[in-house]
């Protein structure tokens, strides 16, 4: 697997675990993130993406390893422009927004500060 994308969590918005939780999804934005949506949303300081994401690829948050099954037409775009990007964990192949990433997650995760987040083609 090779590496195309790593970040940290700088900041975690008061409801961004509350997505996870009540809405399967998670919401990446970087330091520049609109004031009502920075909430919602776990901050990072990256934006840089060395390779295309592609559906059979992985997203790894803290260890744990989540196979990509949608890419949105935008996902990459956003990534690199705002660092931001939607996960939704709801395993879906067909993809629902633009700015979407889904990928298979049978449990729930926890993000804190200084979470890991990495992105990985095959």
């Amino acid at each position: 697997m090779a590496k195309i994308f790593e970040t940290k969590v700088l900041v975690v918005g008061p409801e961004a675990q509350e997505m996870i939780d009540g809405a399967d999804m998670m919401i990446l934005f970087g330091e520049g993130a609109p004031q009502d949506l920075a909430e919602y949303c776990f901050m990072i300081d990256n934006k840089d993406l060395t390779g295309p994401i592609q559906v059979g690829g992985h997203l790894v948050v803290d260890g744990q390893v989540f196979p990509i099954t949608s890419v949105g037409d935008v996902v990459e775009k956003n990534l690199i422009n705002l660092g931001h990007i939607t996960i939704s964990f709801d395993g879906d192949s067909e993809g629902s927004l633009p700015g979407t990433l889904h990928v298979s997650a049978p449990d729930k995760i926890q993000l804190s500060q200084g979470s890991l987040i990495q992105l990985f083609n095959d």
